[in-house]
């Protein structure tokens, strides 16, 4: 069984956190065990490494951070579980493709358990309900080695969501669980979902 290490580092800035994957990702060796980090952030745009600026669609006084995940832009705020995965791929024997579908299986477990059908849209990592946005999906891979991870929109304010282009799809709908059950909880969505996490991966 690999370890794993779990961090519980509640709400922190987007960018030293950025910086600390980063930075254990580049120190780690065969030997350290990998390591989950559950937090929320301020509100902040970040944009992928091929993101294009203008999925930024008007200045609302939110940061935008450029960063090394794929994708395109996405948003983060208060009320919304961010998930950060710091895996040794190879150790673990995942390709990507299956790491993606692993963290989405997780994801579209979860919402079956608070009775919401949630599903993948081919082409638009993700899990979605009736076509809207409830969880997005970034990762880097680095010799092996993943970090970023997901979002999960739990209790958070959208408005933010209408001045991008989220991931890179115009007019793209977002939606959250308190519109969706009466789960507004991120502590107790972020145990639930660490279950399904580790049930998901090797």
């Amino acid at each position: 069984m690999n370890k794993l290490e779990i961090r519980h580092l509640e709400r922190v800035e987007f960018e030293p956190t950025w910086r600390a994957m980063q930075d254990f990702t580049a120190r780690r060796t065969a030997e350290t065990p990998d390591e989950i980090w559950l937090c929320e952030h301020p509100p902040v745009f970040t944009l992928g490494q091929a993101g294009k600026p203008e999925h930024l669609l008007r200045d609302i006084g939110v940061p935008l951070v450029k960063i090394d995940r794929g994708g395109q832009i996405t948003y983060h705020g208060p009320g919304q579980l961010v998930v950060y995965l710091l895996l040794d791929l190879q150790r673990r024997g995942l390709k990507v493709r299956e790491l993606v579908k692993r963290i989405e299986q997780a994801l579209i477990d979860l919402l079956e358990e608070y009775g919401i059908a949630a599903e993948r849209l081919a082409g638009a990592p993700g899990v979605y309900v009736a076509g809207a946005k409830i969880a997005a999906l970034g990762l880097r891979i680095r010799n092996a080695r993943s970090y970023h991870g997901l979002c999960l929109n739990i209790d958070m304010d959208l408005a933010p969501y209408a001045a991008i282009n989220p991931c890179g799809y115009a007019g793209m709908a977002v939606t959250q669980m308190r519109d969706l059950c009466d789960e507004t909880n991120v502590q107790r969505v972020a145990a639930r979902l660490l279950q399904h996490l580790q049930a998901q991966l090797p």
